[in-house]
């Protein structure tokens, strides 16, 4: 059975079919028009493209998404790519492609990929955190994603970072309108401006960490800032959820410091005389967030 995924990002929308057993049998791509309307005939555009490819007609689709579908109005919430919001996204695209399909966080679609044959195979209860522009989070359970009562189950990035110093106190305004968000803290992006602010110079995240470990002081402080951070934010998470397994995704999860000096962290603030949860890197990197779009229609169609 061939599966199409979809994933929507903030500079480009892939589609890929996948086989039974999540071998890809088609990828293609194009940029994220940035317009609306555009962008659900580039989605119809890539589902048809795949499916060509693939050899196939009617396939499932699965589409990884920024944000989530209201459970309220049905329209599209909490993107941070904002011209996506308050539209109906699942209808309109499914009328598109004249068929169905599934939506999901896009988080949530990267913790169903790498819980299914990935870094956390075989675990029972995954938290998926993607630290990369921004900060996302999903949790998959027996093998299904969790939405919620309210479809933000696992948006712990738009949660306060936790045991803040004074420092950290409404030090950030959030895309979102609050203050002191994960995302402000714990992302990719955040890592990059925090060192520019204490550094006062221009430099990605590669370079920083590359700095970091030639001794420069300003790029060690902020990774152990970071990593602070990342840690405290985990132990919140953990108090909640307690997953049998954590894979980091997005850029961050490059930085192989994180996986020795976070879980000592973790241990230190979390409700708990332990803290055994493994951390690591999702196996199947940039690819995770398309092959779990398409395994949100699982193999027998249910």
């Amino acid at each position: 059975m061939i599966r199409i995924g979809v994933d929507i990002g903030g500079t480009k929308v892939e589609a890929a079919a996948l086989d039974g057993g999540g071998a890809f049998v088609a990828r293609v791509r194009k940029p994220n028009p940035g317009d609306y309307d555009t962008f659900v005939g580039v989605v119809a555009e890539l589902v048809a493209e795949a499916e060509t490819q693939a050899g196939v007609k009617g396939a499932s689709v699965g589409i990884g998404m920024p944000g989530s579908i209201s459970k309220k109005t049905g329209l599209m919430r909490n993107a941070n790519s904002v011209w996506m919001n308050h539209r109906p996204m699942r209808e309109d695209i499914a009328r598109a492609i004249g068929r169905p399909v599934r939506m999901e966080n896009d988080a949530n679609c990267f913790a169903l990929s790498e819980a299914t044959d990935g870094a956390a195979a075989g675990a029972r209860v995954v938290f998926g955190a993607i630290l990369g522009t921004g900060c996302g989070g999903g949790v998959v359970v027996d093998g299904r994603t969790i939405e919620g009562r309210n479809g933000v189950g696992g948006e712990w990035g738009h949660s306060p970072l936790p045991w803040p110093s004074t420092e950290e106190h409404q030090a950030h305004q959030c895309w979102c309108g609050r203050t002191d968000c994960l995302e402000t803290w714990t992302s990719g992006s955040a890592f990059v401006e925090d060192y520019c602010r204490a550094a006062g110079l221009m430099r990605d995240g590669a370079a920083i960490v590359a700095a970091a470990r030639d001794g420069e002081a300003a790029a060690e402080g902020a990774l152990d800032r970071y990593i602070s951070r990342l840690g405290r934010a985990l132990a919140s998470m953990c108090n909640l959820l307690d997953p049998d397994v954590i894979v980091f995704g997005g850029g961050m999860s490059n930085v192989d410091e994180l996986y020795e000096r976070v879980p000592p962290v973790v241990a230190h603030y979390i409700f708990s005389d332990s803290f055994e949860t493994p951390i690591r890197k999702a196996v199947h990197g940039d690819s995770s967030g398309v092959r779990g779009a398409a395994w949100l229609w699982p193999l027998d169609g249910s």
